[in-house]
């Protein structure tokens, strides 16, 4: 196993160093000039910014101070997106850029003046007379020399590699900047109606307001819990349905952070389930902690709601290194297959344990519908459903794309999103 992950990094580790020596070469090498202050300080960038990135991704495991992880934080993580999208842009210009070279040579061509000389052909040889100083013989093995781009050439190259370069990195910044700015802005609301069969009369409308993968950490604080926290009371929902992935980091750390999860208004309440990321902040505090902000936590059990449905949470299946992994058996094994069941369950994998248990309605999210495109098409390897509803047998699987974002603080074609789930009973 551990010669497994040896080779995995050093794969990993190889494909980084290819990708930053290709951005180098587009974005520095190729459109500066040797020894200048552009390219002294383009290539000091392209060094330090993935050791921030790296800085980022482990400062928090490695247990580095607090303030030292929001200093890395923003300059690292947000490289990780500019690198994916200005070597995307890069790649694309890979095949304008000999278009453009050829364009600019077609006008050149055409600029010239009609009556202007050829060049003139090259001397013929004399053959020298016998008596006449032998000139020096070269080597026989000497290499030829390339002759010197002309000029022209070398001023249209220099031209081509600054647009692409330059049209690739703005596009880059641009992207970026945007999907930062949604992350930001805090995520808007959504509304699906979901029927079900065993959902009684007195149930219909019924209205979970759903959120997950908030992640607050280093970037993502206490001014984005009260985004969240305002929107949800905004919709006025009968129940509050937090689905995992609430921190990145400590209770000490981000305590204060959750704290406007305290004023989260709902009829029946607000539930919470861990996800991954709790197990890697400390789970067992956090459900503590939140437990003590008004939120309910349900570890593998259930509740009934008053409206007439039953109401069950398990545990992430990373739990399951801590002895703390998703029991379906204690959280629906005994109970009246005639009442409907709705899952809280953070990845949607679980889902075919769902049907297997006979669960109306699973809410999940985990997948972040992706987060940063094409990341979507990755997802789709590893989740039944990346974003929204979908029916297994007779479970409907809702996933939800998180209202917040891990690592780069931006979303590109997933944005962020809280759900208004409305039950829909068929009686009605």
């Amino acid at each position: 196993m551990v010669v497994v992950f040896l080779l995995v990094l050093i794969v990993v580790l190889a494909v980084l160093a290819a990708v930053h020596w290709y951005v180098w070469r587009r974005l520095v090498r190729d459109v500066t000039t040797p020894g200048s202050l552009p390219r002294r300080l383009g290539t000091a960038a392209v060094v330090a910014l993935p050791l921030l990135s790296v800085a980022a991704l482990t400062s928090a495991r490695a247990g580095a101070p607090f303030v030292l992880q929001q200093v890395v934080a923003w300059p690292g993580f947000l490289w990780l997106a500019l690198l994916l999208y200005v070597t995307l842009a890069l790649l694309v210009g890979e095949a304008v850029r000999p278009l453009l070279r050829r364009l600019l040579e077609r006008r050149a061509q055409a600029a010239a003046p009609a009556g202007a000389p050829a060049a003139a052909p090259a001397p013929v040889p004399v053959p020298v007379p016998d008596r006449a100083p032998a000139a020096p013989e070269e080597p026989a093995d000497a290499a030829p020399q390339p002759a010197p781009e002309a000029p022209a050439e070398v001023s249209r190259r220099l031209f081509v590699s600054r647009v692409v370069g330059g049209t690739a990195a703005a596009a880059a910044v641009g992207t970026v900047g945007l999907g930062t700015y949604g992350v930001l802005r805090g995520p808007r609301v959504k509304r699906v109606t979901v029927p079900l069969a065993r959902i009684p009369r007195a149930a219909h409308g019924y209205r979970i307001a759903v959120v997950s993968d908030i992640h607050l950490g280093p970037i993502l604080g206490r001014a984005h819990t009260q985004r969240i926290v305002d929107t949800i009371n905004s919709t006025q929902p009968d129940l509050i349905a937090i689905v995992g992935d609430l921190v990145d980091g400590t209770v000490e750390n981000l305590g204060p952070a959750a704290e406007p999860l305290a004023r989260l208004r709902a009829r029946h309440g607000s539930f919470f389930v861990t996800g991954n990321h709790e197990y890697f902040s400390g789970a067992d505090a956090w459900v503590d902690h939140v437990r003590e902000l008004g939120l309910r936590p349900l570890r593998n059990e259930r509740v009934e709601i008053a409206a007439g449905f039953d109401l069950a949470g398990v545990d992430d299946i990373a739990g399951e290194s801590e002895g703390q992994g998703p029991d379906f058996g204690r959280a629906l094994g005994d109970r009246d297959r005639a009442r409907a069941a709705v899952l809280l369950a953070h990845q949607p994998i679980v889902v075919h344990d769902a049907v297997r248990h006979g669960v109306d309605l699973q809410l999940s999210g985990h997948t972040h519908g992706g987060q940063l495109w094409p990341g979507n098409h990755l997802a789709e390897l590893a989740n039944p459903t990346v974003a929204g509803l979908e029916r297994y047998g007779d479970t409907q699987l809702f996933v939800s794309r998180g209202a917040g974002a891990w690592g780069p603080p931006v979303r590109v074609g997933a944005p962020s999103d809280i759900t208004l789930v409305e039950l829909a009973s068929k009686q009605a």
